[in-house]
């Protein structure tokens, strides 16, 4: 006489993101999705798992983020979930909401019957031995009881819960409490007394005990989960849990909220052994070893190593003469530790994380793009956390005055002569921090600056071209390039509330009208007095102080000045046929002889481009948006290196290479220009705004020492730069508090 089985209905977790196994882990490739063993993934392991109950049919729902669907969608492809199906989170809630979710479910579409909540990420050995145990604990979840499984312990595991349970009388045991991972000393202890076992993660339950548990100890935790699963939608593939309500959940595990203050709960040992794959000493532990007692994945060669773990994800891994170690390299990242001391690899997790790295959130791909918004931490952390406590201190020559022009890569000064475009960038920079909310001394620098450059004005109102090192005047020349930096850095100077800005910026705008403005009507001279030839940059940089001005005092003077730069780049600068700008021109406006007639620069493409949307956001003047996607579309379809999508130094107009390297400005102006096209009446530059931010950072950020970066790499990809130029502080704190605004403003 065959006897009825209960029947059970599965759950299998698969929220976790698997850090203790980083780098081979990451947020959007958690160690569940990956195949360690060598028989498929732990999470289509898991699955298979609970369909291989003998007599009956186990329904399985997967509760998975939303930001796996796809991987998912890979993983069971052809798998059969008997009448199940996932249900995914738009975000992680810890396994409280899981476990509501599951009680709720298999109330609503299968009655009170009994649940069985697994994770996706543990080793066991085999499917008949799992069940076994689970039928051991039927009769104890049909009598109202909680059950959970222990796993017998072999060693002092501090990375490990526990369980403790009181003496065995049947095939169940009356748990006593719930331990959190204790140390390596009470560890000890708990092996030694026989009545601790470490906690599966493994849940029996009937459904409606499970909610009277829920409603007397986290009704909250109940209510929310509930509300947000009323207003789930169902497809073929899967249940969607909506954002808004779902992120109202409180985020705790169902050990803290429920097993903590429930009483009479079970605990079955497990008849199973068990590995949760939590370090790289546990895949050394089941993974097939060789002679020497060493796990060899991938591309490695050892030679006089042992029991060791050496995983490559791609390049040749070479070891000599390890002992006990774990090294795992990817793409991207390397981690080399004890095998006894792997499971701390959490601590560097925490740390990258602390920082903003990415690697801890994306496995590197050539054909997929991080989320919008990803480097956003990454970015803050930099800037305000690396770069500006650096330059703000190391970077200021309290001996002499102003800003030193240089730093070399082990942080310290250069003593070298000083621009004024320098100086003034400078002061630009602390007061554009200011202003996005950093809480360093800008006040002070905006003053030590101004003080400085201000020795360095002219008979004529004007401002020299450079210092020497000790702040006396070297070249007395009063270059347009100059003077429309300074009228930059003066412009934010005012909105921080420095007294004597719009007084210096008035005698400034004064002396180029009467020095430097072109008697023609044609733009402005080089420098007083100069008839030969004419470039597009100082105009460039002009068009920047006129618009930062306007934006300052929102007088529309100064929007009128921008207006006739414009009008000039429109008849002159800009070639219709090429959607080129160019960068030298005779004194008539007249394209350059030669190859300085045909030199463009990416970087000013990207550069104009974002300055055209500025004004035509200001002056309503909508054709200048068309000119700004012209030139973003000229410089990204002529003017990248295709082996770094960097940007090249400069290209003709048409698109040949003439200057290969790549410097950090065009990469910080190309996403100043993605974020200025993005929505902007054209097409989504989302994707596009993230590439450019990763690049800069891959390239000329995260190679470079803490708050430095490297500003010239060739063509082939290799760093050429020798110092650490101030002038690019400018482009880095424009570019990248922009990025941070835009991140802000977005909608989550």
């Amino acid at each position: 006489m065959t006897i009825e089985k209960a029947t059970i209905i599965s759950f299998v977790m698969s929220g976790g993101v698997g850090s203790r196994l980083w780098p081979l882990s990451r947020e959007d490739f958690p160690k569940q999705f990956h195949n360690l063993s060598g028989q498929g993934s732990m999470l289509l392991r898991t699955i298979k798992r609970m369909a291989a109950r003998s007599d009956t049919t186990v329904p399985v729902y997967l509760l998975a983020s939303e930001r796996h669907s796809d991987r998912i969608n890979q993983d069971l492809a052809g798998t059969d979930l008997a009448g199940g199906r996932p249900i995914l989170e738009p975000m992680g809630r810890n396994t409280a909401s899981a476990v509501v979710l599951a009680t709720e479910i298999t109330l609503r579409e299968h009655g009170d019957e009994l649940v069985l909540v697994v994770p996706s990420d543990h080793e066991i050995t085999t499917d008949r031995d799992f069940w076994n145990t689970v039928e051991a604990g039927v009769e104890a979840a049909k009598a109202g009881r909680i059950v959970v499984f222990g796993i017998k312990p072999d060693r002092p595991e501090t990375g490990f819960g526990y369980i403790e349970v009181a003496p065995e009388t049947t095939q169940t045991r009356d748990v006593v409490r719930f331990v959190e991972k204790p140390n390596e000393e009470t560890a000890t202890k708990y092996l030694a007394s026989g009545n601790f076992l470490w906690n599966a993660g493994i849940f029996l339950f009937r459904a409606s005990v499970m909610r009277d548990a829920f409603r007397q100890h986290a009704a909250e935790i109940w209510d929310k989960a509930v509300a947000a699963l009323n207003e789930a939608s169902t497809n073929i593939s899967g249940t969607y849990l909506p954002h808004d309500l779902y992120a109202a959940v409180p985020s705790i595990s169902v050990d803290y909220a429920i097993m903590e203050h429930a009483k009479d709960i079970a605990l079955v040992p497990a008849k199973f052994r068990w590995n949760d794959l939590g370090s790289w000493q546990s895949l050394l532990e089941v993974g097939s070893v060789d002679g020497n007692g060493n796990v060899l994945v991938g591309d490695v060669v050892a030679i006089d190593c042992e029991h060791s773990y050496l995983r490559s994800e791609g390049r040749l891994l070479s070891a000599v003469g390890l002992r006990d170690t774990a090294v795992v390299a990817t793409a991207d990242a390397t981690f080399v530790a004890p095998v006894n001391e792997s499971q701390n690899v959490r601590k560097i997790v925490e740390q990258l994380e602390k920082t903003g790295r990415l690697e801890t959130k994306f496995t590197p791909s050539q054909d997929r793009l991080p989320q919008v918004g990803a480097y956003g931490n990454r970015v803050r952390h930099w800037l305000f956390d690396e770069t500006l406590p650096l330059w703000s201190t190391v970077g200021v020559d309290t001996r002499h005055g102003g800003f030193h022009e240089a730093m070399s890569f082990d942080a310290i000064p250069i003593n070298k002569t000083k621009r004024m475009r320098t100086m003034a960038r400078q002061i630009y920079a602390f007061a554009v921090a200011k202003e996005m909310g950093w809480d360093g001394p800008a006040h002070d620098l905006i003053e030590h600056g101004l003080s400085f450059i201000t020795k360095g004005r002219t008979d004529r109102g004007g401002w020299v071209k450079t210092f020497n090192p000790d702040g006396s005047i070297l070249d007395a020349s009063e270059d347009t390039y100059d003077q429309s930096f300074v009228l930059l850095a003066l412009a934010h100077a005012h909105k921080a509330g420095h007294p004597q800005a719009l007084r210096l910026a008035t005698e400034t705008f004064a002396f180029i009208d009467e020095y430097l403005a072109d008697s023609r009507m044609t733009g402005f001279l080089e420098m007083p007095d100069d008839k030969g030839l004419r470039r597009s940059n100082p105009h460039m940089h002009l068009l920047e102080a006129f618009l930062a001005w306007y934006s300052a005092t929102g007088n529309r003077d100064y929007l009128q000045r921008a207006a006739r730069i414009v009008d000039l780049f429109r008849h002159h600068m800009f070639d219709s046929e090429t959607w080129t700008l160019g960068e030298y021109f005779s004194n008539d406006w007249d394209r350059a002889p030669g190859e300085q007639g045909e030199w463009t620069e990416p970087g000013h493409h990207f550069e104009w481009a974002h300055l055209l949307s500025a004004f035509a956001a200001s002056s309503g003047q909508k054709d200048a948006i068309r000119y700004a996607r012209k030139l973003y579309a000229s410089a990204i379809a002529n003017g990248l290196n295709r082996s770094t999508e960097l940007a090249y130094g400069a290209v003709s107009r048409h698109g040949l290479p003439l200057d290969t390297n790549s410097r950090s400005w065009p990469q910080t102006e190309a996403v100043k220009a993605a974020i200025a096209l993005d929505g902007n009446g054209g097409p989504d530059l989302k994707p596009e705004v993230e590439a450019r931010v990763g690049r800069l950072f891959r390239w000329h950020i995260e190679p470079a020492p803490k708050g430095l970066w490297i500003d010239l790499i060739d063509q082939k990809g290799r760093a050429k730069a020798e110092e650490v130029p101030a002038s690019i502080f400018y482009h880095l704190v424009s570019a990248l508090t922009q990025y941070v605004d835009y991140v802000g403003k977005r909608p989550q």
